[in-house]
């Protein structure tokens, strides 16, 4: 179970992201965000934005039209 749950079924890019660097910023170092997308571009979207600011993506997955992540906060 994340720390933090983040769901941004629904909003298109860069929509996901803005909101998931915001996300993290509550979410004790250490700790996980799980956030929810239908926007494809967001599998390339949360990879890249896990090596720009160090965070870990832990998980990633597709459940339909639905995209997971799983992002420990370093």
């Amino acid at each position: 179970m994340a720390d933090v749950m983040l769901d941004a079924k629904g909003l298109n890019c860069p929509l996901p992201i803005l909101k998931a660097k915001k996300a993290i910023k509550t979410v004790p170092s250490g700790g996980t965000l799980e956030v929810l997308s239908t926007d494809p571009g967001s599998v390339a979207d949360f990879a890249a934005f896990c090596r720009t600011t160090g965070n870990e993506l832990l998980e990633s997955g597709q459940d339909g039209d639905t995209y997971r992540f799983v992002i420990k906060h370093v």
